[in-house]
């Protein structure tokens, strides 16, 4: 009898269904309403926040529209001025270019170059 007994597990008793007190079932409630209240509270401040950004952006909207006319208007004068400019810097080389002197003083001036001559158009006489 002195052989070794298989072991048998223990028994632990069965954990007993807790029933928790009306008091703690009251404070589980109001932590619930605690957090809806905070909730409510964030998403009005960001209902209020996001209604500001709105209205922010709907006032600077038209700002933006009529600055990007003006801009369209600065770039088209740009160039007509940047044509102009062209233009101009190209006489100026001329004006500056031995081998252009002639021309230059013949556009400027009533003068004629010496070697050419100078020809007058009449009009033919009808009535002989």
């Amino acid at each position: 009898m002195n052989a070794i007994q298989p072991s048998r597990p223990t028994r632990q008793p069965l954990e007993t269904r807790r029933i928790v007190p009306r008091t703690q079932r009251r404070q589980q409630r109001h932590s619930y309403q605690g957090v809806a209240v905070e909730t409510t509270a964030k998403l009005a401040v960001n209902l209020i926040l996001c209604s500001a950004a709105i209205a922010g952006l709907a006032q600077l909207l038209p700002y933006h529209l009529s600055q990007q006319a003006k801009l369209g208007e600065v770039r088209a004068e740009v160039k007509r001025t940047q044509t102009r400019v062209d233009h101009l810097r190209q006489d100026f080389g001329d004006a500056f270019d031995p081998a252009q002197a002639r021309r230059v003083m013949q556009e400027q001036s009533y003068r004629v170059d010496p070697t050419q001559r100078q020809i007058v158009w009449e009009k033919p006489d009808s009535g002989e």
